[in-house]
């Protein structure tokens, strides 16, 4: 038994070593290397750095034109997030409105759902033939120009779809603000706006900040929603560039959307930057713990909470049920009655139509396999990250980090640049094949299964670890006995918010489907281009069923994982 214990360390530090050096290498190959080949190729695509191609191609008119649009665009969208955002905030945290958890599920819901669906949505709910505003008698004119369809539609919609993202962490940041900073306030007779625009604003900064550097990234990189109103619209953005210049196959395409992956690449870095330039600016940080401020609406209680759940009613209901009525109709535009009622879209979308069939089982499969691998790498990577964070652990999480906040199109971009050509060794490429949307997601993901690890780590004693090794636990007994029964709700939790996100995903997989390899999120797209649209809206239909199932089975569970674990609880 002696000699046991005293070869269990050399085992334990072996198994930890190797498991360390798995890591690096998964993240090397699915994040830094492909990364670094599209950089390498956006600036030196032939070996040596030709500025006068780089410059020909970024003076483009088009591309000069479709730079200022998407800064525009993100730049717009983000201020109206923020003002949608911080308001919803500051309302669910600090005042007496009722019914909080039932709207912040409903407030937060458009974030779940993909960004293409939510697209679709609102184009037939605002369309001339729209079947709900006919039933309100509110139609547009025939032959009238959609008003979603131009640069102000492109705004509202990212700016309403991101305004979530910003709710989040302001709400995160004013729950960590100390009650008596606004008692005093109050105390001294400040009133409810000068409370709100003197205490709250200005210490809730660094969250503000933060929201709008998530609001920036997401509305940037947001391809569903850019493509859906922009190319009907003749409205270029970068990233519709790079899809069309894929689809625009040519000897030079591959260099060019390199280059235009990595100017995307450059403002969404140089927005993060700058958002968090100003975060740090003046820095005002306060100690205690937040307590509960509550400010009474009295009379106007009422007229808010009703201005709330129209809110709600005009930009999730609304949307939908103009969703749901397309979907139930046999052609786009018939007015939804007994006579025009029909299920066939649901029955060629789950049945009949192959496409449809074969891209939702490639889906199901691709994002089960990546939840469970994803599940297993975040919960030892959580581990390091937690209790033993060496240089090389917090590199391994920088990239991990990076490949989640840049544009899901440039990670497909680089994915094709790195893959395409024949893997060492094997002698054979996985471009156009199933396993480098694989390769995508396990690469996209990883920083978002890690997050609610990161959380159940947080919550664990580590002196039961600690224990067990001076026992005489080897490292892999410990995790199993030890850390995975106590880190598995959170575990669950990222398995979860990981289903969601990949399996309805378009930003990363839109550029590496093929005829032989389509998943379900690009299919709306596809359909909607092809005419199909009371099928596509069948399609984001049972889209929107599947996302509300795992929520619905998540909050089931909620009381067994981490705080926070879940964004749409209140």
């Amino acid at each position: 038994m002696l000699r046991e214990r005293r070869h269990m360390p050399a085992f334990s530090i072996s198994a930890k070593g190797l498991i360390l050096a798995g890591l690096a290498a998964f993240v090397a190959v699915l994040s830094l290397a492909p990364l670094l080949r599209l950089a390498l190729t956006g600036v030196a695509p032939d070996g040596f750095v030709d500025l006068q191609r780089l410059s020909d191609l970024l003076l483009k008119q088009r591309v000069f034109t479709a730079t200022l649009n998407s800064l525009y665009v993100a730049v717009a969208s983000t201020v109206l997030a923020l003002i949608v955002g911080v308001l919803a905030a500051v309302l669910t945290v600090y005042t007496d409105m009722r019914a909080k958890t039932a709207w912040v599920f409903g407030f937060v819901l458009p974030l779940m759902i993909p960004p293409q669906v939510t697209a679709l949505a609102w184009v037939q709910a605002f369309s001339p033939t729209s079947p709900v505003l006919g039933l309100l008698g509110l139609t547009l004119p025939q032959g009238a120009r959609h008003p979603l369809f131009s640069s102000y539609g492109i705004v509202l919609l990212l700016g309403l779809y991101n305004a979530p993202l910003v709710f989040l962490t302001v709400r995160a940041a004013l729950r960590r603000l100390p009650a008596n900073l606004v008692e005093a306030a109050r105390a001294a007779g400040a009133g409810g706006w000068r409370v709100f625009f003197t205490v709250l604003l200005p210490l809730a900064r660094a969250g503000i900040f933060a929201g709008a550097a998530l609001s920036f990234v997401s509305a940037i990189g947001n391809f569903g929603i850019q493509a859906m109103l922009g190319i009907p619209a003749r409205f270029p953005t970068l990233i519709t560039l790079i899809y069309q210049q894929l689809n625009s196959y040519g000897p030079d395409a591959l260099a060019d959307m390199a280059s235009l992956a990595l100017m995307l690449s450059l403002i969404t870095v140089a927005g993060i930057c700058f958002s968090g330039w100003l975060g740090r600016r003046k820095d005002a940080r306060v100690e205690g713990l937040g307590g509960a401020i509550q400010i009474d609406l009295g009379r106007w209680r009422p007229p808010v909470e009703a201005a709330c759940w129209v809110f709600l009613a005009t930009t999730l209901v609304l949307p939908l049920s103009a969703l749901v009525a397309t979907s139930l109709v046999t052609g786009f535009g018939q007015e939804l009655s007994l006579a025009t009622l029909t299920l066939a879209n649901y029955s060629n979308a789950l049945l009949h139509h192959a496409s449809i069939r074969e891209a939702f089982l490639t889906s199901l499969g691709l994002t089960t396999v990546a939840v469970i691998v994803l599940m297993v790498v975040a919960l030892f990577l959580g581990y390091f990250l937690s209790w033993q964070r060496s240089v090389e652990v917090r590199l391994i999480h920088m990239a991990a980090e990076l490949s989640y906040a840049l544009p899901g199109i440039v990670l497909g971009v680089a994915m094709i640049l790195f893959f395409l050509k024949p893997l060492p060794v094997l002698g054979f490429s996985i471009y156009g094949t199933v396993w480098i949307i694989l390769a995508a997601y396990l690469s996209n993901f990883l920083a978002l299964a890690l997050r609610p690890v990161l959380g159940g780590f947080a919550q664990i004693d580590r002196s039961l670890e600690e224990a067990s090794q001076v026992a005489g636990a080897g490292f892999l007994q410990r995790m199993r006995d030890i850390i995975v029964p106590l880190v598995a709700p959170a575990a669950f939790a990222s398995g979860i918010i990981v289903f969601m996100s990949a399996l309805n995903e378009i930003q990363v997989s839109i550029l590496l489907v093929s005829s032989s390899a389509r998943t379900i999120g690009p299919m709306i797209v596809f359909l909607e281009e092809g005419g199909s649209s009371t099928l596509a809206a069948a399609v984001g239909c049972l889209m929107i069923v599947i996302v509300l199932a795992l929520m619905l089975v998540a909050s089931g569970l909620s009381s067994r994982l981490p705080k926070g674990a879940l964004p749409w609880q209140n």
